[in-house]
């Protein structure tokens, strides 16, 4: 199995392979991290791992790294395992997500906006705080279609059960932000790789952390998606009962601050 050290960045979120995420930067210990990563050479991968955080929130002292509207205090410095307990790896779903750093940029107040993307899933197997920022030894993932007997067999599953992903998920987003609003899945967009639907699947629906790292760490795709049909399902059938749900709002995915 493959491993790697890795500088670790945990979030209150999941992050999924394909999936685009923005972040924007002002804390010195991640700060520092985004100085070293732009000391690799443009021709080289940027990579970071995001790991989902189990308790407690990952939140800025001020608000400094947003729109500022007011003069505010430059944030305390704080050490790289700070808010993570004695013992960080603990505070940290043990499996996320490989991040590589397409775009990194200082601010004039020393914050970083950056846009990463989620390349491939990680299992966390120790954690060092000795550094300025945490970092992570990781074994890498692999994606498997899914445990039926003989790959062809598998990946027939797995795209069988993407279809009815995708009619489930059309149905859902109806229900969530109303049949006029654009759908994800419709004309071009369409994918037609079972894990590529599993991932976009999961990180579009309005899930919260526990299910999207449930839907992460899935064994293999046919898993992933077989859980993605039954939680749609039932998200639908909640919001059919609920037609006051302000779904619209839910739907716009925020930055994350960090």
């Amino acid at each position: 199995m493959t491993t790697a050290r890795l500088p670790l960045f945990p979030l209150n979120a999941v992050l999924f392979p394909g999936l685009v995420l923005p972040l924007t930067v002002f804390e010195e210990r991640y700060r520092a991290m985004m100085r070293e990563l732009l000391g690799i050479d443009e021709d080289e991968p940027r990579r970071f791992v995001v790991v989902a955080i189990r308790d407690g929130r990952e939140t800025a002292p001020t608000a400094t790294g947003m729109p500022d509207t007011v003069a505010s205090a430059p944030p305390a410095e704080r050490a790289p395992a700070d808010g993570f307990g004695p013992d960080p790896v603990q505070t940290f779903h043990r499996v996320g997500c490989v991040a590589d750093a397409a775009k990194i940029r200082e601010r004039a107040d020393g914050s970083y906006e950056v846009l990463a993307t989620g390349t491939t899933r990680v299992r966390l197997l120790s954690v060092d705080a000795s550094g300025p920022f945490l970092t992570a030894e990781v074994e890498e993932l692999p994606e498997d279609p899914g445990a039926v007997e003989g790959e062809d067999t598998a990946k027939d599953e797995a795209g069988a059960l993407a279809e009815g992903v995708l009619r489930a998920f059309r149905s859902y987003q109806k229900r969530l932000a109303g049949a006029s609003e654009r759908s994800l899945t419709t004309g071009a967009d369409l994918p037609d790789d079972p894990s590529v639907v599993s991932y976009l699947v999961a990180a579009a629906a309005v899930l919260d952390i526990p299910s999207k790292q449930r839907l992460l760490q899935a064994p293999d795709t046919a898993t992933r998606l077989r859980e993605e049909l039954a939680l749609l399902r039932k998200e639908t059938a909640v919001i059919r009962h609920l037609p006051s749900l302000p779904a619209v709002d839910l739907t716009r995915d925020p930055t994350h601050p960090n």
